[in-house]
């Protein structure tokens, strides 16, 4: 339940002055209430600026960034409220996760010279007490009247609504946070929006979830579908990523939505570079809200989202807030500390990594933080570290620079919803539809982790010589099809197939092992559909090897291709299976996630000398009993 505990409203006097000498004064007013709810609960939406701001009817502005000789950059604003035009300064907002946050702007252009809002959310009992504030300064006699009469009351009368449809929100009564009225589909939009969900489900892609994407495309807020990602969408639905992912494929294909590829900062995880192809993605970007340059990664931060296509939903350019909590979720804490200074503060964060920085660009240092007490973060003209730990629900900010600094703590655990370029890549779904993302020739991209799958029929010259070329051929492209498809429900895509052998791709070991596991336990009922195609004996025996490391990425014969020292691997332990097993590198089998599946699997230690490798190379082969017997 939500209540209205108080409204306060108060004015203290500055000795600056307006026109005719009238004294300026600071304009204050508190809005008090309590809710039912933890404040872990009431953060994402009550410090999302973003979205307040556009379910508040505020308008869009521009942002320019400018670096300062310090190494901070200076942040203006500008945009249109009604008729006047506003100019301002930001101030980088400061905050502390689930706590509280600060937004201040100096404005140079407009009836107001300071605005500053404020919010705190306490533990009251089981629930919460938030407090918003809210500080304004007039720059002249217009500002100051309206301070005085209409302003607060109109945003009270906004908020309170606003914060109601939260409470509403979080106990489950309201299935959107907020109203919003998006932009009206004409009848062409309709009709194309209606076409494509039939579309859709009328694909192998569709997964039930065509009629879902489109009602968020068209009446979600703008916040959220100016960028789609769909991992966060799988997560929000509580359905499965890879579905979710190629229904935003097929949605691509089909002209619901647009994708786009963007080279995000390493510091702030926002996208300074934005293209709709693999050949147009530059090797690198810069940032100016961090002022850095900085290399695209394919398994770090060059990332697949989407947005609707503008036949759809056009979306209009701007910010609706560039700064605050809910525009870097992953930060839990931006302090702004002046030089030689220390501030210390309440806080505490859950067992996780971290990262340690300033907004400005400098150094930075990762830290393992336990969930007990936090380490002082003490930042110094050429070095980030973490110090002493603090009391037990404490922070403390050391700032041994000769600059003013912004501090940061933000979360490693980021890319839970990024859908990076070397995972979405290896997606089956993604080759299908999309075989002509590939990369510029010449290019090439370092990829991180790969884990590689090759097969190969045993025997195939006595298939082809004892069923005929075309019968042989007609059973060599369904064994294709069997294998394409459990590669694709494990998450992985067949990167190219050479004569009767296949070369699988997957960013996840766990995937490439199960995949392999599948293939074989599928043999002997693809064999009984082919029962008599070779009298006595089995119709295929499949041979397969498996290994995982970094590779290089790519075009080759118009196709996104691996190349380096693990696909060569990769190949040759492949040449080690006998059929019916899977011939697995010790870089897969010794992987933590891997290790429990192999646990009583009776796994050999083999080893052989492979073309290519120097030193005899080490391996485990697994045998699959049922594929064994036969």
């Amino acid at each position: 339940m939500f209540r209205v505990l108080s409204v306060r409203a108060s004015a203290f006097r500055r000795t600056n002055t307006c026109l005719k000498g009238s004294a300026i004064a600071v304009h204050s007013q508190e809005w008090v209430w309590t809710f039912d709810h933890p404040p872990d609960a009431l953060w994402p939406l009550l410090s999302d600026t973003a979205r307040f701001n556009e379910a508040a009817g505020l308008p869009k502005h521009d942002i320019i960034e400018t670096p300062q000789p310090d190494g901070s950059v200076l942040y203006e604003g500008r945009g249109k409220q009604g008729v006047m035009t506003l100019e301002w300064r930001e101030e980088p907002v400061n905050w502390v996760k689930n706590q509280w946050f600060e937004h201040r702007r100096h404005f140079t252009k407009g009836p107001l010279k300071m605005l500053c809002a404020g919010l705190r959310i306490e533990p009251d009992g089981a629930g919460s007490k938030c407090t918003y504030t809210l500080e304004a300064e007039a720059s002249g006699l217009l500002g100051e009247l309206a301070l005085r009469t209409v302003f607060f009351k109109s945003v009270g009368k906004t908020f309170a609504g606003l914060v109601k449809k939260v409470d509403l929100f979080v106990s489950g009564q309201r299935d959107t946070p907020f109203d919003i009225t998006p932009p009206a589909l004409g009848e062409d939009a309709r009709l194309r929006l209606a076409r494509a969900v039939e579309d859709i489900e009328a694909s192998p892609h569709g997964h039930g979830l065509s009629a879902r994407l489109a009602e968020y495309v068209t009446t979600a807020q703008e916040v959220d579908v100016v960028k789609i990602r769909p991992l966060e969408l799988a997560r929000v639905w509580n359905h499965a990523p890879r579905e979710v992912i190629e229904t935003c494929l097929e949605a691509t294909r089909v002209g619901l939505l647009n994708l786009r590829w963007d080279i995000l900062c390493p510091r702030c995880r926002v996208a300074k570079s934005i293209s709709s192809g693999l050949d147009e993605l530059p090797t690198g970007a810069h940032c100016d809200t961090c002022n850095i340059d900085y290399d695209r990664e394919f398994s770090r931060n060059v990332e697949l989202s989407f947005q609707p296509a503008p036949g759809i939903r056009p979306i209009v350019f701007g910010e609706y807030c560039l700064f605050g909590p809910g525009s870097t979720p992953h930060i839990v804490a931006q302090i702004a500390v002046p030089a030689g200074e220390t501030r210390n503060l309440h806080g505490e964060f859950a067992k996780a990594p971290y990262r340690l920085r300033t907004l400005e660009a400098g150094p930075e240092a990762d830290i393992e933080h336990d969930g007990q007490a936090f380490p002082t973060m003490i930042v110094a003209d050429d070095n980030v570290h973490g110090g002493a730990v603090c009391a037990a629900g404490q922070l403390s900010f050391v700032n041994q620079s000769a600059h003013d600094r912004v501090f940061v703590i933000e979360e490693l655990t980021w890319e839970q919803d990024a859908l990076t370029a070397d995972r979405a890549t290896t997606l089956q779904a993604f080759r299908d539809l999309f075989s002509e993302q590939i990369l510029r020739p010449g290019d090439e991209v370092s990829i991180q982790r790969v884990s590689l799958m090759f097969t190969d029929l045993r025997r195939s010259t006595a298939l082809y010589e004892q069923i005929g070329d075309a019968r042989a051929y007609a059973l060599v492209r369904d064994h294709f099809a069997v294998l394409t498809e459990i590669v694709r429900k494990h998450d992985g895509g067949v990167v190219k197939t050479i004569g009767d052998a296949v070369m699988a791709s997957f960013t996840d070991p766990v995937n490439c092992l199960l995949a392999a596991i599948e293939i074989q336990n599928a043999v002997g009922a693809f064999n009984e559909r082919h029962a008599g195609d070779m009298g006595d004996e089995d119709a295929v025996t499949i041979k397969i090897g498996i290994h995982e490391g970094p590779c290089i990425a790519v075009t080759l014969n118009d196709r996104l291709d691996y190349f380096g020292t693990t696909v060569n691997m990769a190949a040759r332990l492949e040449s080690q299976s006998m059929g019916g097993d899977v011939v697995l590198s010790h870089a897969i089998a010794e992987d933590p996630a891997v290790v429990p599946l192999l646990a009583d699997k009776g796994l050999s230690d083999e080893s052989a000398e492979l073309r290519g490798f120097e030193a005899p190379v080490q391996f485990h082969r697994l045998m699959i009993a049922g594929a064994a017997a036969r």
